[in-house]
């Protein structure tokens, strides 16, 4: 027999509210968890007015959300699923690093047995993160129940898996559902007198759940001139045999703790973890760990190419092949002529040379006003400064800001396709932090898009926001998974694309679905896409 769940009071609501918190109706339907409204996506921007509140609250919602990020004064929220399995690990090696840490927080049990940890950061939190994860071995494709929860298996190399999660974060725009809503308990504190901890507390604490990771992501692939199949090349070998804890330490790494799993702390940290070291993989989970990136895997020739050689991969390898790194063994030419046909008359006009004329001069990537303003603060401001990534981002954010506004004398409008291509920990990601950063500044936190789902999530997209900026790293894996795939949506994405660009001055119609009323049209879209890859 079921039980009949409690409606929420509206003075619970509007305690959160008071409290400063984007507080909303939810409703649940077993793990499916949503916004009891039509249309939330402002109250990512702003609170609900009391007004708000009592009206949706008068209606005997059983379940409350609340909206984390910089609308409820930075909130942030650590998830722990499964059963909260890793919550007493993680517990424990928080305390180890920070004494009375934990004691701060906001804490409470969830339905499924899992546990919530809530807090706000002195400084803004970012979006939602994968913290945790472990991957599964099963013997087919059937779905299969993990605590509870259904997951379906993919087939990668070979072999069925799945993986679930054990640990995530809710962060900028994230919501989640709290006490009072049936079936979540507090156990320490109150969500209405949340704590303010600070920017290296909460590092800690999300470097505390990164350590307990069982799944880690492939090392990123090293750009390398072709060789033959059968050359053992000087990075590889470095992989298979070099010391990257002498690289790391002499660059002010400290290992934490060893065994399977090591722990480093970055420079300019006294305490915490900001990557772990396992099966020859090198993660970084820290956001201030430059010039590595965070939540990405490096081998260690990677490594030591960019703390050693500034992320120059050919100097790098040129060096370890000094070193006895490599195949050492040499060709000898010395028996071989080679001669080239002499030059004949008329073959080119006397005294010509062609002469490389080098990377663009920085000055060519000045546009005077704007562009140039956002990019002398992405200079200033980044931990490795690049020119060209610098013009890439300030260009895209001022097409973006100019859509739908600005048209030259044949009608051409301000829509842009960009692609930046960088080696890592060069610094992609920092153009793309600053313009978020304006867009939410702006209060356009609505027009940004980071990822492609499909066709028709572009176009319902642009339906709601006529002109947005999509901004997407390692496009390149995207670009390769519509071309492998055979799935209709991947070859949706690109059709989209290519046909939203071309109607930037007339009028895009939106699909037609069966039974359904006219979808309506798009007037004069302008998608910005500002993509990043290796």
């Amino acid at each position: 027999m079921a039980t009949e769940r409690i409606p929420i009071g509206v003075d619970a609501a509007q305690a959160y509210r008071l409290a400063g918190l984007s507080v909303l109706p939810a409703r649940r339907n077993g793990d499916h968890k949503s916004v009891a409204l039509r249309a939330w996506k402002p109250y990512q921007e702003r609170l609900p007015t009391e007004a708000e509140v009592r009206g949706w609250f008068s209606n005997r919602h059983d379940a409350l959300c609340l909206v984390a990020g910089a609308v409820s004064g930075n909130l942030e929220m650590i998830d722990f699923d499964l059963g909260g399995e890793a919550f007493e690990p993680w517990r424990q090696l928080v305390e180890e690093a920070a004494p009375g840490l934990l004691d701060r927080v906001v804490i409470e049990t969830t339905p499924s047995g899992g546990r919530h940890v809530a807090y706000r950061c002195a400084e803004s939190v970012c979006g939602n993160l994968k913290l945790a994860q472990r991957k599964l071995v099963v013997p087919n494709g059937d779905p299969v129940i993990v605590a509870g929860k259904e997951y379906r298996p993919r087939l990668v190399a070979g072999e069925w898996s799945v993986l679930v999660t054990l640990i995530e974060s809710r962060g900028e725009g994230g919501i989640f559902l709290c006490a009072p809503s049936d079936g979540y308990c507090l156990t320490q504190g109150k969500l209405s007198e949340l704590p303010t901890i600070t920017a290296d507390e909460r590092e800690l604490l999300l470097s505390a759940a990164w350590a307990l990771n069982d799944h880690l992501p492939e090392p990123e692939p090293v750009p390398t001139a072709a060789r033959p199949a059968d050359v053992l090349r000087p990075g590889d070998d470095f992989n298979q045999r070099g010391d990257v804890r002498a690289v790391l330490t002499r660059h002010g790494w400290a290992l934490v703790r060893s065994g399977e799993n090591e722990y480093w702390r970055r420079p300019g940290r006294s305490d915490g973890w900001s990557a772990s070291l396992r099966d020859g993989v090198f993660y970084v989970f820290s956001s201030n760990a430059a010039p590595f990136e965070p939540n990405r895997a490096y081998a260690p020739f990677s490594v030591c190419a960019i703390l050693e050689h500034g992320g120059d991969f050919a100097a790098a390898a040129a060096a370890l092949k000094v070193e006895g790194y490599g195949d050492q063994s040499e060709v000898d030419l010395t028996s071989f002529q080679c001669g080239g046909r002499a030059d004949q008359p008329g073959d080119a006009a006397p005294g010509l040379q062609l002469v490389d004329p080098g990377p663009i001069p920085d000055s060519m990537l000045r546009v005077p006003g704007f562009v140039s303003e956002v990019m002398d603060h992405c200079l200033a401001t980044a931990p490795y400064p690049n020119v060209p990534l610098a013009f890439c981002g300030a260009l895209a954010l001022q097409a973006v800001l100019a859509g739908r506004k600005v048209r030259d004398p044949a009608d051409n409008r301000t829509n842009l396709y960009l692609l930046a291509l960088a080696y890592s920990s060069v610094g992609k990601d920092w153009p793309r932090k600053v313009n978020t950063t304006v867009m939410h500044r702006v209060g356009l936190v609505t027009a940004l898009g980071e990822k492609f789902a499909s066709g028709e999530g572009i176009q319902d997209a642009l339906h709601s926001t006529p002109a947005m900026l999509f901004q997407t790293d390692e496009i390149d894996g995207l670009l390769q998974s519509i071309n492998k795939s055979q799935d209709a949506r991947h070859e949706n994405i690109m059709g989209t694309l290519l046909t939203m660009y071309s109607a930037a001055n007339s009028i895009y119609p939106m699909r037609r679905k069966a039974g359904k009323e006219p979808p309506g049209v798009i007037d004069q879209p302008c998608l910005v896409v500002y993509g990043t890859a290796i």
